[in-house]
């Protein structure tokens, strides 16, 4: 089959002018002028290419814009092909020097049926020239038709149980993690890229760990999306910043860390995906002792599977099925949700709560509007948290749009507000001083008394010390004794904006009405 013959779709018209060019006889040296023109086509077929191995990445993750963008590069090839065809003393062969480059990528169709198929080198893997990028690297190793994960793992009935789980009772569970995932691709893949780590492992891990929710905590002390334990966090840059925030609930730190773990443990464990998950699980120390006094068998060998507990014996082929789930979707007739992620910030017109803006912004052609995303991408922010006018929250451009269309006036911005400070206790009606009823006497409403109201329970009286309670913060202590934030906040010089507190601390009630 000859070189031309397996390209597919929309490069053919620029392959059909390439081979008409290349019959051209080869013209004599160019002149100054001449040259400079060359020089500029070079430039613009160099961007061009450029372009379009971004559209392939972006292609590959189910970005919209990614068509538009690889068609326009198309057209601009095109372009210059045709004007270097009139110009004087230009080579075509350089352009086709790129372009070739270019079909090595082998994702016309990103993934589609037409996909053309890489030719194998020594090792198996599809021939990647070494100069291609690494985005254009890992979007062709998503979408050819071998991937570098389902050469780095066994596929077995213990995955397949895993997939099946996830295409049934936990089928939700995964779109959710997919959808979260959108949003905070930008912060945390580029470190498993730089790492030359799939990214379909990185997916895999976080939808089993916390389905793409930033401030998913675990029993046992586990924190953030990808679940650090302190300790091992603290290992690997985890940990309180300075400002009272935890970096474990960021998405971009816990992508570093994540990544910087897995290749010690990749390391120490001869490339085992499967043993570094165990570890990641089960704890390094178990995972390193079993794989030494096995002589480096496979975790799916009896005698290494059995030392593991039964969660981390469940934890590794859920793991590898999400992720084999993320690369083969079609195969399973699985149709993700699509987003709309592309990162814009959000300067605030006026005070407002993540809270307030998820009401106000609505959910239009997002299943679950905009709550969870915002939280994702702001995770120092509480939802409840009262974020004064000229804060920049991280957003997308359609958050962007919609708090300005929605947020800023008019009468659902208006009820968004009404609603995130609604005070229950303001519901309760006083009727002047409360007599306790003793449980000897009859029930006004039980004896059919017409129009008996119960009594109202007092607003609280603020004490002078107040010990924080599991699950209150500052704003919901604040409200429940009608206190200033910023007063009560000063008073136990507890640093904005987050005004972090844990249960057990001691408050000063200053300021604080009762």
């Amino acid at each position: 089959m000859s070189f031309f013959a397996r390209i597919p779709g929309a490069l053919a018209p620029l392959v059909a002018s390439l081979a008409l060019a290349m019959s051209l006889p080869a013209l004599a040296a160019p002149s100054k002028a001449a040259q400079t023109a060359i020089d500029a086509l070079t430039q613009r077929m160099e961007k061009a290419e450029a372009d379009y191995r971004g559209a392939l990445v972006r292609i590959a993750n189910a970005d919209p814009e990614g068509q538009v963008q690889a068609d326009k590069a198309i057209e601009d090839m095109e372009e210059v092909i045709n004007a270097c065809m009139k110009q004087r003393g230009c080579s075509v062969s350089t352009m086709l020097a790129g372009y070739k480059r270019l079909l090595k990528l082998g994702a016309d169709d990103a993934g589609g049926e037409d996909a053309i198929e890489l030719e194998d080198d020594h090792d198996g893997h599809g021939a990647l020239v070494s100069d291609v990028p690494e985005a254009a690297r890992a979007a062709a190793l998503l979408t050819g038709p071998r991937h570098k994960f389902d050469q780095m793992v066994e596929y077995n009935p213990a995955v397949q149980e895993g997939i099946r789980r996830w295409l049934t009772d936990m089928r939700g569970a995964l779109l959710t993690s997919y959808e979260n995932y959108q949003y905070m691709r930008h912060l945390m893949w580029p470190q498993y890229e730089r790492a030359g780590l799939p990214e379909a492992l990185l997916f895999g891990i976080m939808a089993k760990e916390s389905n793409g929710r930033v401030h998913a905590t675990s029993r046992a002390g586990a924190a953030g999306p990808l679940q650090f334990m302190y300790a091992t966090g603290r290992r690997f840059g985890l940990g309180n910043d300075g400002t009272g925030f935890d970096t474990r609930y960021d998405p971009r730190s816990a992508a570093e860390a994540n990544v910087a773990y897995l290749n010690e443990r990749l390391g120490q464990l001869n490339g085992s995906i499967e043993m570094s998950l165990a570890a990641y699980n089960g704890g390094e120390g178990r995972a390193q002792r079993v794989f030494n006094a096995s002589g480096g068998r496979s975790f799916w060998d009896e005698s290494v599977y059995n030392q593991f507990p039964p969660e981390t014996r469940d934890y590794v082929p859920m793991v590898i099925a999400a992720a084999w789930l993320f690369l083969h979707p079609r195969e399973y007739g699985l149709s993700f949700p699509r987003a709309r992620p592309k990162p814009a910030p959000l300067r605030l017109e006026q005070p407002a709560s993540i809270y307030q803006l998820a009401i106000c912004m609505g959910n239009r052609g997002v299943r679950e509007g905009y709550m969870r995303a915002l939280r994702n991408l702001n995770p120092r922010y509480q939802a409840d948290s009262w974020l004064s006018a000229g804060t920049t929250l991280n957003a997308t451009t359609d958050m962007v749009g919609l708090y300005h269309r929605w947020c800023t006036q008019g009468r659902r911005a208006e009820l968004a507000r009404m609603l995130v400070l609604s005070d229950p206790k303001r519901a309760i009606v006083r009727t002047g001083p409360v007599t306790p009823v003793r449980d000897s006497e009859p029930s006004l409403v039980a004896s059919g008394v017409a129009g008996a109201v119960r009594p109202a329970t007092p607003i609280p009286v603020a004490p002078k010390d107040y010990t924080v309670q599991g699950g209150e913060t500052l704003f919901s202590i604040a409200r429940k004794f009608q206190c200033n934030v910023q007063e009560l906040a000063g008073a136990n010089s507890i640093a904005g904006p987050r005004y972090a507190i844990r249960p057990g601390q001691k408050l000063r009630l200053a300021g604080c009405k009762g």
